[in-house]
Parts: structure tokens; C-alpha cells; sequence
């Protein structure tokens, strides 16, 4: 599976402008439900803030969750890092065609490398630790960069099926993981030992949520990569799919869940 060119093809489509970026970012935000899972506690966490917050987006990507971020507090200063100088240039651009390069900043970095010594008040990691095999290096300098009391905050696939692998043998649907995820008391053990004081994990992408990420993004990348033709069909697709999507989406994040194939995961210094 190739998963990566999926995603490039699709933001050369959507970065053509401003109203087709924002037009983007809405469609990642309904279609992912790992984004619902991430803004639900992101407002949560916001309840007891103020303006002067500093926040890291670790492994920002496309920029959809500094985006999201931005528009809760204009004052709140943001640093988007990725490994990929292209997507830092093309977020760095887009931002500053927003005006919000004095609050607002991407650069190019390796996370096992990256540390600011107490700076951000959140870290914000999404689907990026299965992406790192020295996981272990990234929890510490995430602990040495958040201020006292600091939270990190992680979407990432679980052992229970995450990455769509079900047992020892099968490998992953997408290429670009170096694990298929994560056991809870494993991810709880390394944050600990990294030096974080409190952690709590909780499964995401239960039963619906299982069926919702088939229908919205494993059928249709399968299909992206049989044929480009698809392209065309994509949104005659989306238009029966979607509704369905959406309940399944509201259903998994307004239910605890007793295994998933993702984890949310909290850690505070």
C-alpha cells in the first residue's frame, strides 16, 4: 500500500489556493476520526488556559491541526516540525498568506533530535510515533521541552489491529510504519520512564470507528492505488459513504471502548 502519494497527489489538488486549503483541512477534519478524538481533548485541555500558551505540532504534516489550534486562540504561539522540507515550505507559505507568520512557524526537524528546553505549555503528536523506531528518545525530548505541567497529547495506532495488521505475521497496509502500534502498558511504561508523572491511555476506533476508517479511507486508497481513474469516482463515493461515516465517527468518540485499533494518550511533566 502505498499510502504517501495518495496524500501528495491530494494536497497538490487542494493547494491551489487559499479557499481550497481551508476546503481541505474541513474535509480532513469531517472524513479522519482520529481528528475528532484530537480536537475533543484539545478542547478540554483548553478550559483552564490563558494566552500566553506555546504549543508544539509535532510532525504537523499538512498543517490541519495547527490550523484548528489557531483559530481556538489567535495569540497562541504555534511551531509546526515535520522531517519533510516540502511540507514545511508549503505550510510556511500557506500561513503566511493567512498573516499569521508572527504567531505561526514551521521548520524542518528530526524529533529524536528536536528539544526546546521547557517551551511548550502542548505537544501535540498525531500519527506520528509509528512512523519513529527510537520512540523512546522523542518521549524524552518531549518531557525536556514542555514547560511544568505540560501535557502531550498522541493519536497513534494501537496492537489491537492498528495499521490493519491482526497478527505476528502480517505486515502493515501502509508502508511507511516501523510498528503496527502500541500496547497501552507498553506506551505507559516508556512515557514513565521518559519522566512524565501521569499517563493516560484509552482506546480509540472501536467497532464503529473500525467500520467508519474502511469506508472513508482504506477503500478508497485501495482503490487510488489499482487506478487514478478513481479520482473521478472519489466524490460520487463520498456522497453515499459519507452520512454513513459521520454517525459511525459520533458514535466512536461518544463511547468508551474495550479494545480499538488507535490510542489517545495523555502524559503530563
Amino acid at each position: 500500500m502505498k499510502y504517501d502519494p495518495i496524500k501528495k497527489s491530494l494536497g497538490v489538488i487542494f493547494n491551489k489556493n487559499i479557499f481550497l486549503r481551508k476546503l481541505f483541512y474541513n474535509l480532513l477534519d469531517l472524513l479522519l476520526l482520529r481528528t475528532w478524538h484530537i480536537k475533543k481533548e484539545i478542547k478540554l485541555w483548553k478550559k483552564t488556559l490563558n494566552n500566553n500558551v506555546s504549543i508544539l505540532d509535532a510532525g504537523a504534516g499538512f498543517g490541519q491541526y495547527t490550523y484548528f489550534l489557531s483559530k481556538l486562540n489567535k495569540n497562541w504561539k504555534i511551531t509546526g516540525v515535520d522531517v519533510k522540507t516540502d511540507q514545511v515550505e508549503d505550510c510556511n507559505r500557506f500561513f503566511k498568506k493567512l498573516n499569521k507568520e508572527n504567531t505561526i512557524k514551521f521548520q524542518e526537524a528530526d524529533l529524536t533530535k528536536f528539544i526546546q528546553e521547557e517551551k511548550y505549555d502542548l505537544i501535540l503528536s498525531v500519527d506520528v510515533m509509528e512512523h519513529i523506531l527510537d520512540d523512546v528518545k522523542v518521549f524524552e525530548n518531549f518531557y525536556s521541552s514542555l514547560k511544568p505541567k505540560g501535557m502531550v497529547l498522541i493519536s497513534t495506532p494501537s496492537d489491537q489491529g492498528g495499521s490493519d495488521v491482526h497478527d505476528e505475521h502480517e505486515e502493515s497496509f501502509i508502508d511507511e510504519h516501523v510498528r503496527s502500534g502500541y500496547n497501552i502498558s507498553d506506551i505507559d511504561k516508556k512515557l514513565k520512564t521518559a519522566g512524565f508523572s501521569k499517563v493516560y491511555a484509552k482506546y480509540s476506533y472501536g467497532t464503529p470507528g473500525k467500520i467508519s476508517w474502511n469506508l472513508s479511507m482504506k477503500f478508497p486508497i485501495l482503490m487510488l492505488n489499482a487506478s487514478k481513474l478513481f479520482f473521478v469516482l472519489l466524490p460520487f463515493y463520498y456522497i453515499i459513504t459519507f452520512p454513513v461515516s459521520l454517525i459511525l465517527n459520533f458514535a466512536d468518540i461518544n463511547f468508551k471502548h474495550k479494545t480499538g485499533t488507535g490510542l489517545i494518550v495523555k502524559a503530563w511533566k
